[in-house]
């Protein structure tokens, strides 16, 4: 392929990606991607993955989980690669909608909010069974009310849009 347009190709696909978030998201993922680029060359690698593993507390990632972790992108991580892998990760979610409607099987009155022990029940017993372990990891990120309510409305938001309502 000629010069010209395996650069007009590689211009295509990172202008595609910008198009697949919206500009608030698009500035949060600058920010993460700035926080984790400790070095601050532009890219992401090894030592900051390393470094951003450390701030969160985790102090004994090995060396092969790193590279397994880099191995997953097609080259250097730049932020439009950064963004394009988040793309890729995000292309199989079903709509808000959707998820939504899905919980609503659970939920006739529609008041938003199903009972925690039997979310628990169901997800443990039904398709792709949950572990204690995965229901209790669940519970902790997305906690349930002081009723013993899981909102699952704010859970399929975080689900398509990565962050809580309630911290906008």
């Amino acid at each position: 392929m000629a010069p010209k347009k395996a650069k007009k190709k590689a211009a295509e696909a990172s202008s595609n990606v910008f198009s697949m978030f919206e500009q608030a998201q698009i500035q949060e993922f600058k920010e993460a991607f700035t926080i984790m680029d400790q070095n601050r060359d532009g890219f992401i690698d090894k030592n900051d993955l390393r470094d951003t593993f450390c701030a969160l507390g985790r102090l004994n990632v090995g060396n092969d989980e790193l590279d397994e972790m880099l191995k997953m992108a097609p080259g250097p991580i730049n932020f439009t690669i950064f963004l394009s892998m988040f793309g890729e990760k995000l292309k199989g979610t079903d709509p808000e909608e959707t998820i939504i409607n899905a919980f609503k099987i659970f939920d006739p009155e529609g008041q938003g909010v199903l009972k925690g022990e039997d979310i628990k029940y169901y997800i443990m017993s039904q398709a792709d069974k949950f572990t204690e372990a995965e229901v209790e990891d669940m519970f902790t990120n997305f906690p349930l009310d002081v009723a013993g309510n899981l909102d699952y409305k704010n859970l399929c938001y975080v689900i398509t849009h990565g962050e809580d309502k309630e911290a906008e």
